[in-house]
């Protein structure tokens, strides 16, 4: 049997002298259990939203002035997150990330002002992006030892994470204050962190080529082409998080208002839409063998858009509700693939271009459907997420001839 999944160690002088070889399982276990903490945690917030802003007396002007907080914090420090990663290690970052991350999710509920919430989701926002290119570079790198496409894995960890931090935080928002409960979540993410954590700094970076690229050392320049591929990886994310941030804000709204669905179905669309995503990357390892990322990609992006044309424009809610499951599934694989290209191309770097890119489809994509809502109707603006589930799929196939081309 080919021994493809033993990490070979750099030489001698890791972190305490360990140099023993590092357990594949174990790093793959503990970048899982980060990948889980970071939605967990994410979620977590989310549900305590309303009770936060009744504690600062917020109007809901001001509260989305000061969630724009987090979206600031996130795109201005995942650029810097990927020179931290190139200069100190992807890992060693991941792992300072898992301490202040937890920490941060406390601060919200110690405010009681719309202007110190805000500045405190800057810092939060902050953290939240740098942890999230750290994560990416450390699962690149050991994709990349392992040469096996385990990437979707890793994503399906944090949206089972998000899932349980989300229907956990529901269940203890009657009994527990923000600030008891934000606190709880900052105990169980230290505890998490300080398990997973030493797998990922006792044991030095396995030599692949893309390992050697993420080695701490000074920054190497990208080629004009490399760049402009890692671009196209980045608008490929984007495409697709600009769907789950449109579903996330206006499906329920759709179904509700479009097809006079009962709120509980009404509620059930994103859930379901999140459900299918999660199951869809949970399978996006064996699809990635069978396939390859190129023909994963342009898969999604069509059976992403055939489903949201379904969602969208569909005369029953039980028909839309098909369509959302189907879009999920179909846009499930594109953003983790499309960032471990990045990476694989680039190393830390590329994945924080990528993710940038990416995240600003998130941030674009619910203003934009209310945009569209006024000027046309939600139904046509909704069609707008299977333009760009089209449109990932032809930029797949660009970059794969980008990738290919001598």
């Amino acid at each position: 049997m080919p021994q493809v999944n033993k990490l070979r160690t750099a030489p001698p002088g890791g972190p305490g002298g360990d140099t023993a070889p590092a357990s594949p399982a174990r790093l793959r276990a503990a970048l899982t259990a980060l990948f889980a903490l970071d939605g967990f945690l994410f979620a977590g917030w989310v549900v305590r939203i309303p009770a936060v802003k009744h504690q600062t007396g917020a109007s809901a002007s001001t509260l989305g002035l000061a969630l724009l907080g987090i979206s600031a914090g996130a795109v201005v420090t995942m650029m810097f997150a990927g020179r931290l990663c190139r200069r100190f290690g992807s890992r060693p970052v991941t792992v300072g990330c898992g301490v202040l991350f937890p920490l941060a999710i406390a601060l919200p509920a110690q405010t009681h002002s719309a202007l110190a919430l805000g500045l405190v989701l800057l810092v939060f926002g902050a953290v939240y992006g740098a942890m999230n290119v750290a994560l990416n570079s450390a699962a690149v790198e050991l994709v990349a030892a392992l040469r096996r496409p385990v990437m979707p894995g890793f994503h399906a960890a944090y949206s089972l994470g998000g899932m349980l931090g989300a229907g956990l935080g529901g269940l203890v928002a009657g009994t527990l204050s923000p600030s008891a409960h934000l606190l709880a979540l900052t105990g169980i993410g230290l505890l998490i962190t300080a398990v997973a954590g030493p797998a990922l700094l006792r044991h030095p970076a396995p030599r692949t080529s893309t390992a050697a690229a993420n080695r701490p050392g000074p920054p190497r320049r990208m080629t004009a082409r490399t760049r402009r591929t890692v671009l196209l990886f980045g608008a490929i994310a984007l495409c697709t998080a600009y769907g789950e941030g449109a579903l996330a804000d206006w499906s329920a709204l759709h179904l509700e208002q479009d097809l006079h669905a009962a709120p509980g179905v009404a509620a059930a669309g994103y859930s379901l839409f999140a459900l299918a995503m999660t199951a869809g990357r949970l399978t996006g390892t064996a699809l990635l063998e069978r396939l390859g990322q190129t023909r994963t990609l342009v898969a999604g992006g069509v059976t992403g858009a055939a489903g949201m044309l379904l969602g969208s424009l569909a005369p029953t809610s039980w028909l839309a509700l098909l369509g959302f499951a189907v879009a999920g599934l179909g846009l499930a694989n594109i953003f983790p693939v499309a960032v471990g290209r990045a990476g694989e191309l680039a190393g830390p770097g590329g994945v924080a271009a990528a993710s940038t890119i990416g995240y600003g489809g998130m941030l674009l994509g619910p203003p934009a459907i209310g945009f569209l809502a006024d000027w046309f109707s939600l139904p046509l603006a909704l069609t707008t997420v299977a333009v760009l589930a089209a449109t990932a799929a032809v930029l797949a196939h660009a970059a794969h001839g980008a990738t290919t081309r001598p």
